[in-house]
């Protein structure tokens, strides 16, 4: 067990690792930042901050030395430079960063064990994109590697489409597109004794691409699916022999649970863990990296609702804040961008308020 007054490291300098930090500070640890951007929201609430680019093998080296457990708060940090880092002091491992960060790679784990993915192929060239379009009809293209929020995707709705597209010379895949019921994640955390708990599934809605709300208690169509899309999820665990938080999102389907993508990783679903459940997946995952035992993830209420706040400057905050059933959260990022997750607000209501 590392004991409270360690330091953690946290690899990346967002909202995610702004969380982390909070959840580590209030279980008596402090966080070290690394990341490559010199104004980090993350680093706002930490001890410490070293910003620099990923392959500096010196700056990790010196990172790695100041911290007692490093974890990460996003799944595209580098592999390669993580190798500056003793493997006893990374959790999750560099494993889960290797699949997570190529779709086809991620697709095809998730198969093996016994996961079923929307139609997919590789695509390499227009010949590639186009025998792929034929075969399973319109989908979108995406990027193998990196891309997430709607960036790096193509949606193709017929082969004229295709043929005009500019693709990018590099590597692809294109995806059939599923006709589902509605989207949820499965988020789970496993600790370093291999203890895994789940919290519940929301039923999430995207627009644009960007998850824009997460609700709970989720409808029957998804709630029936949870236990097979949880089998999954909590095979991919012990596969990567995970430690921390991982999320795992699926379609709800007429053919049950359609995985599409995993994340090694606190998940913007399972924001509203913080007030919602009874331990946060931010808290969870500071726990089970640091030996602790894990939290219990039951609904602190009898419904629960969270909404990104997307692309707005806080204006509206008072709106918000005048709803007893409302806990608000602001990242503390600079301007508002239209698809820029800028916050977000959880609803935990209970039946007696009515």
């Amino acid at each position: 067990m590392i004991e409270p007054g360690a330091r953690i490291g946290i690899l990346g300098g967002g909202q995610l690792g702004r969380m982390l930090s909070i959840a580590a500070a209030q279980l008596g640890y402090s966080c070290h930042i690394y990341a490559p951007e010199s104004d980090s929201i993350a680093a706002e609430v930490s001890a410490e901050f070293t910003s620099a680019p990923w392959h500096t093998e010196g700056a990790l080296r010196a990172f790695a030395r100041k911290c007692d457990v490093i974890t990460y708060e996003f799944e595209n940090v580098p592999v390669g430079p993580l190798a500056a880092i003793p493997a006893e002091k990374l959790a999750p491992g560099p494993l889960a960063l290797e699949v997570a960060q190529d779709r086809l790679a991620e697709k095809r784990f998730a198969q093996e064990l016994g996961g079923q993915p929307a139609p997919y192929a590789p695509v390499d060239t227009r010949d590639d994109l186009l025998a792929a379009f034929d075969r399973f009809g319109p989908g979108i293209l995406k990027t193998r590697r990196e891309g997430y929020d709607g960036k790096g995707q193509w949606r193709l709705s017929s082969r004229e489409e295709a043929e005009a597209l500019n693709q990018p010379n590099r590597g692809l895949i294109y995806e059939g597109l599923v006709a589902f019921e509605a989207e949820f994640s499965v988020i789970l955390v496993r600790g370093r004794d291999g203890e895994i708990r789940f919290w519940d599934s929301a039923h999430n809605s995207h627009e644009s691409g960007i998850l824009a709300r997460s609700v709970l208690p989720a409808p029957a169509v998804i709630t029936q699916q949870v236990g097979d899309a949880r089998k999954l999820a909590a095979a991919v665990a012990e596969k990567l022999g995970y430690i921390g938080v991982l999320t795992l999102e699926f379609f709800a389907t007429a053919d049950g649970p359609i995985f599409n993508e995993m994340a090694p990783r606190v998940h913007n679903s399972g924001h509203w863990s913080i007030e919602g459940a009874v331990t946060s997946q931010f808290e969870n995952h500071i726990r089970a990296i640091c030996g602790l035992p894990l939290g219990d993830t039951s609904l602190t209420g009898d419904a629960v609702e969270m909404l990104n706040l997307i692309g707005t400057d806080g204006a509206e905050a008072a709106q918000y804040l005048s709803d007893a059933d409302a806990h608000l959260h602001f990242y503390g990022k600079g301007d508002a961008r239209p698809g820029r997750k800028m916050g977000h607000v959880t609803y935990v209501h209970h039946k007696a308020r009515g």
